[in-house]
Formats: structure tokens, sequence, C-alpha cells
């Protein structure tokens, strides 16, 4: 983050999985305050410094920079389990202390109730109905926020208030559970873990809105960070195989409570190919040798779940979807290398659905036809992962980098090749 940029909003342009972590890591080495505006921990953020590796599913990727500040807003649900053993995780592998973490106090709490309701309700889903929930409580978590019956984190620090609320709620939750045959919930049990929770984290739940106000008004330096990408947006993406909030600029903004226009710079991060975990449309999905090939170089497996990904070709049309929808301002190309050793790389632009040709992505269900219109172009065959510079890539490379952004009408600012720090181009 330069100077003279006050609020970066760090966005994913593909399905998730596109490397943000890493992104969001080198950014955030210069961040006043890092904020973490929506989702849960159904998703993880690869983050590989000097430390380690460590996988952060609810912890903003500022964490580990002491002088930073780490908001969980108001936008995202929170498994303070999760956190918890996150918190543990960095301090036995780290060495460090974690106490630069705060959680806005409307941020909505998953409670041990939504994660087994959410394993239910996909496992009663058929084979191809099936959304592809990685089970941990988020959709029904969202359902309650919505219904206006949620519990937030503010409501763990009022007894009585929360004692009521789940007077109210728990009859509705225990009879949904009984509908699946599931253990029920007493009121005594979920007080005690809503103690637990207050006793660990009830100094660090706060009202962000005036530290983030005066941060914005005084010009500090601000990251914005979520989670997948614009095709699980609620809204936007392949619903209903989606997560059930918006990790959009829009999304950032109301997550974080800051105004869209007090965000100079968003960045769009995208893979050099595509990967997607779930179910739903995935257009230039590869089920042969070269997905295979794809998926073992890049190690796309799930930082969440475990899963393998489902890989692909460079999708340019979901991708140009995506930076006109984020208004993205400069793009993050990561994994670069992984094409290394690909003599041909292709890249999608445009589809034929029924037989007609589409430039733009259509609704979910005209995606699901989609068959992908290629273009073909030669590989490098060089190792990029040396590489520190844009006039040390390989011509060939370039190339593909170059008609990216052609297809895009995006500048790609930031080139992946390796995870460690020091493996990325600034161009």
């Amino acid at each position: 983050m330069t100077k003279d940029t006050r609020v970066t909003a760090v966005v994913g342009v593909q399905w998730g999985d596109e490397g943000k972590g890493r992104i969001v890591d080198y950014l955030a080495k210069d961040a006043d305050i890092v904020i973490r505006f929506q989702g849960g921990d159904n998703a993880g953020h690869t983050v590989i410094n000097e430390m380690g590796k460590f996988a952060l599913h609810i912890l903003p990727s500022g964490v580990f920079n002491p002088d930073t500040m780490n908001i969980v807003g108001a936008g995202t649900v929170v498994n303070f389990d999760t956190m918890h053993s996150e918190i543990d995780n960095i301090k036995s592998k780290a060495g460090i202390e974690v106490n630069n973490v705060f959680i806005d106090e409307r941020a909505h709490i998953i409670m041990p109730y939504h994660i087994a309701l959410d394993g239910a309700e996909e496992g009663k889903r058929s084979a191809k109905d099936k959304i592809g929930t990685t089970k941990r409580g988020i959709g029904p978590c969202y359902e309650d926020k919505a219904a206006r019956i949620g519990i937030r984190a503010a409501d763990i620090m009022d007894e009585e208030t929360l004692m009521k609320k789940l007077s109210a709620l728990l009859p509705k939750k225990n009879r949904e559970l009984e509908y699946y045959g599931l253990p029920t919930y007493g009121l005594d049990e979920l007080m005690a873990d809503a103690a637990r929770w207050k006793k660990e984290f009830g100094d660090h739940i706060i009202d962000t809105a005036p530290v983030v106000r005066d941060a914005v008004e005084s010009r500090q330096r601000i990251l914005l960070e979520g989670q997948l990408g614009i095709m699980r947006d609620l809204d936007w993406g392949i619903y209903p195989y989606s997560t059930s909030s918006n990790p959009t600029v829009a999304g950032a903004t109301n997550g974080s409570g800051i105004p869209y226009c007090s965000i100079s710079k968003v960045v769009g991060v995208v893979k050099a190919y595509a990967t997607s975990v779930g179910g739903g449309p995935f257009m230039t999905e590869l089920h042969d040798k070269t997905g295979e090939k794809l998926r073992e170089i890049g190690g796309e497996f799930g930082a969440t779940t475990g899963r393998p990904r489902r890989c692909g070709w460079f999708d340019a049309v979901a991708a140009d979807f995506a930076c006109y929808m984020n208004g993205v301002t400069d793009l993050a190309l990561t994994k670069l290398d992984v094409l290394d050793s690909f003599d041909k790389i292709r890249l999608c632009t445009g589809y034929m659905i029924e037989g007609e040709y589409f430039s733009y992505l259509p609704e979910t269900r005209l995606q699901e036809k989609a068959k992908p219109i290629y273009e073909t172009m030669d590989g490098w065959l060089t190792d990029t992962t040396g590489c520190r510079t844009w006039d040390e890539l390989p011509e060939k490379a370039k190339a593909f980098i170059q008609r990216i952004e052609e297809v895009l009408k995006t500048h790609v600012t930031y080139i992946s090749v390796g995870p460690e720090r020091n493996q990325l181009i600034i161009r």
C-alpha cells in the first residue's frame, strides 16, 4: 500500500481460493488497520511468511503485524471456538501473542445449532443439488441474521439480554433439530458457551464504527479483506451454489462501515488458471490429465476442508464480469509459476450456449449449459520462480499476462511466482 492510498479493498474475482491471503499478507505490512468484512470460517486464507505457513479462517491476515489493528467486521459471522484455535496455533508456531484482533459488536455468532443444521440440510439434498457447503454453520447463521433472530457479539456481553433471546429462539431451533433426528440444546448449555466466549474475547468486542471513521478521516491506511470470490456472491454469483454474503467491494463497504467513496484502490486477485470448490457451473473445468496436472502442481486442495479443487483454464469472461462489478483498479495474478511446464496454455474468451455466442457472463441456468471458446497461446517452459522483476519474466509469460490485460481492460500490478513473500513481482 502506497502512502497516498487511504483504503484498499482486496477481492476475489473468480470462485474463491485465488490467493487473496498471499496478497493481503503482503499489503498488510504497511496497513494501520486490516478489516475482514464478510463471511465466516468456511474458507481459508493461506499465509506464508518468515514465521511459517498458516491457514487463517476467521482472523484477518494482518494479525502477524503487531502494529496493525485487526477487525472482524460487522458483516462477518464468527465461530469463537475457531478463533480460539487459530490464535493458539499462531502462538505455538510463531511464538507471538495475538492481542491485536477486535470483533465488532454487530458481528453475528455461529451457534452450535447452526453447525448441526448446516450439515443436516446439506445431507438431505440429492447429489446433483448439493451446494457444496463446508458445514460450518455459515448459511444457517446468515439465515437467522436475515430473519432478525440472530445472536450478535454484543449479546454475549449482556447475560439478561442473551437469556431472553435464546429462550425465545431455542424452541424453534430444537424443533428443527428434532426434524433431522439430531440432539437438541439446552439453555444452560448455550449460556455456558457464551460465558466462556465472553471471558476470552469480551475485552476485544467493541463498537468499531467510531474507530474506523476516525481512521478514515485521519487518512490512515486501511486494508479490507473478504473471503471467496464474486462467483460465490449471494446476488451476482452462481446462486444457489453461493455463499450467504457478498464478497464484493459493495460487501466490503457494508461489512466494514466504510463509505464507498473512501475506497481508493481495489485489488482483484485472480489465478493464472481457474479453480472452484463445491457445486455449481464451472465453465472451463478440465476432467483430464491437464486438470490433474494443474491440481497437483498448484496444490489445489481446500485450506479449510482439504477437498480437491476443480481445476480449469483461465476464464476471462467471468473475470471480466468480476473486474467490472468490483471496479477493480489493479489485478494481482497469482500462481503464474504453476503454468511453467505447460507447452500450450488456453484462455477462455467466450461461451457457446445452445448455439448462441456469449461474450458476457449470463445467469447460473445458462452457465450450466455453456461451452468455453478458447484462445491457445504458447507456454514458456521456463522456471519463473526466481523472477523478481517484469523484465526477468520469459517473453511468452509476458504475452500471456498482457493478453489478460487486454481482455479484462485492467492492469496487472502484482504477479506471484511462488508462495514466499519475496516471490512477488510489483509492476
